[in-house]
């Protein structure tokens, strides 16, 4: 099975309410967004709008892989965004900011693809048991993006006090999977670390603007500039360590509850969580009304077996429940404790009909529907109801499904065009056979491509050598007098070419770049053309 291949198979509507003022303080907008994280659509606004930090609240955090809808309340400004994958609708005004108070419900509709006919049956079977005893309410792996990239739990860094490495950890820790400007910018500051005078050739670096002026003032203070983060990203850094302690604890505590052969493994980003697929009236009854807390340093028990469960898992982080603080940052960062029920129930369930998928060929697909309360994670849901064959994407798996595009990306990187100078067609005798295999005018094969069919980087005495006898040709080639400016244009090309190669290029290097290879394209066109005559 697979979700999400498109951004319309995962939809989420909110359900909310606000209090609307006339002429209040904040202006409320129903914000609709595709393939972008919460987080990533506050951020672009406040960009865009010159927003200071925390200016926009919301109710709660909404996935990036989907289209959702969400409340957002903007204070003391108007805005309007009418982008593809970032739209506004101005709902009204009211005097307080968003919380995750303000949600009544989410609603989420899910497109499952890649299923077999043989799936209908135990599907069935999944309905009724999710009807009857709900879904553990576990945080899923979307919550935990830290170790899928490989930056692991700053919580941890900062509950030890290394500011350093919860700070190296955030800015400077680039990610496998991501080749997005943001991972070119943690990369140059892994290489650079301790140099925050180095200008960073990468556009990405915006988002770190008051980390980086703090480090350039004070150096050595990493508790200073860490808390230059955005308010809410720092909170959710902490949260994120929470929740995975949160589900290792719920995790004991079913064990302790329930037998071994009620429950059944699914593995996710940080490990394997329990579900259970039957229970005794009693245990149920239980499991119904049980919270289970986010812990804090004043977290106290009043269940023997959660309070078991409790120390448990913080023997197994070597914790006890006065360490989760952060010395040197206790006002500012700190731990709330808070009951999150231990089960969801799903409403309004329902699963369509299954039809061919047009996007896997040979399998089927199917709709489900569901509503939810705040803060349950739709993604459990799917998986619970097609857990028989749901398996969790291994970091080779997504690497797997990103090659093509990064294979293209690295291609573009790596191209002479992009890096010395202006980009060289191909001679007009060239040819290219049925194979990919080209042919110069002589004849003589030229393999440009490996035994994968992937194109292999050219050498880099090509372009020069190209570029070389062009110049060349454009002496013989018949010209107006006008064309003496072209002329020059051509000759300076190689310079142009040597020059890039000295030094790594920023963006508006090789935007320059790129304006030039066009001015001697059009340069050599005109060289070309016949002379006038006048009549």
């Amino acid at each position: 099975m697979r979700i999400k291949q498109k951004p319309e198979d995962f939809s989420v509507k909110e359900s909310y309410r606000f209090d609307e003022v006339s002429g209040g303080r904040f202006r409320v907008y129903l914000m609709d967004k595709q393939k972008l994280s919460t987080f990533d659509a506050v951020t672009r606004l406040r960009d865009a709008f010159g927003l200071r930090p925390g200016a926009i609240s919301y109710c709660g955090l909404k996935d990036k892989q989907g289209r959702t809808e969400q409340l957002i309340a903007v204070d003391g400004a108007d805005v309007d965004m009418q982008e593809p994958d970032l739209r506004l609708k101005y709902l009204g005004r009211t005097n307080k900011a968003l919380s995750s108070a303000n949600i009544t419900s989410n609603r989420f509709s899910v497109t499952v693809r890649s299923l077999g006919p043989e799936s209908l049956g135990p599907l069935n079977v999944a309905a009724a048991e999710v009807n009857r005893l709900g879904v553990v309410n576990y945080f899923d792996s979307q919550r935990f993006g830290s170790l899928k990239h490989g930056q692991g739990f700053i919580a941890k860094d900062l509950i030890r006090g290394d500011f350093e490495a919860a700070l190296h950890n955030y800015l400077a820790k680039p990610s496998d999977l991501d080749r997005s400007e943001d991972a070119k910018v943690k990369a140059f500051w892994r290489d650079n670390w301790g140099h925050w005078d180095a200008r960073v050739p990468f556009e990405g670096t915006k988002k770190y603007h008051r980390v980086l002026r703090s480090l350039r003032e004070e150096p050595k203070d990493f508790t200073r500039a860490f808390l230059q983060i955005d308010a809410d990203y720092r909170a959710m850094l902490l949260f994120t360590y929470q929740s995975y302690l949160w589900n290792e604890g719920v995790r004991r505590y079913l064990q302790l509850l329930l037998p071994r052969e009620s429950l059944f493994p699914m593995r996710y980003q940080a490990g394997t969580l329990l579900f259970h697929r039957d229970a005794d009236p009693e245990t149920l009854r239980v499991l119904r009304d049980a919270t289970f807390p986010l812990l804090a340093p004043d977290s106290r028990f009043t269940d023997p077996k959660v309070e078991e469960a409790v120390r448990w898992v913080l023997g197994r982080e070597k914790l006890q429940l006065s360490d989760l603080s952060i010395p040197g940052a206790e006002r500012m960062l700190f731990f709330k404790h808070e009951e999150r029920p231990v089960l969801s129930f799903p409403h309004k369930l329902v699963i369509g009909r299954t039809q061919s998928d047009e996007l896997n060929r040979g399998h089927v697909k199917a709709n489900v529907a569901f509503t939810l309360p705040p803060g349950a994670y739709a993604t459990l849901v799917v998986k619970r109801l097609f857990h028989f064959e749901y398996a969790e994407d291994t970091a080779e798996e997504i690497r797997a499904s990103q090659r093509p595009k990064l294979v293209e990306l690295e291609q573009a990187e790596a191209a002479p065009s992009s890096r010395r100078g202006p980009p060289v067609r191909e001679s007009r005798g060239a040819q290219r056979d049925s194979r990919g295999t080209q042919r110069d005018s002589r004849g003589t094969q030229r393999d440009s491509r490996d035994s994968r069919g992937t194109q292999r980087d050219r050498p880099a005495r090509a372009p020069a050598a190209k570029t070389s006898t062009r110049a060349s040709a454009s002496k013989e080639a018949p010209t107006s007098k006008g064309t003496s400016a072209s002329k020059a244009l051509i000759k300076a090309a190689p310079k142009v070419e040597e020059q890039a190669a000295a030094v790594p290029l920023g963006f508006r290097e090789k935007q320059r770049q790129r304006k030039a290879a066009r001015e001697v394209a059009r340069a050599e066109t005109a060289a070309k053309r016949p002379k006038s005559r006048k009549k």
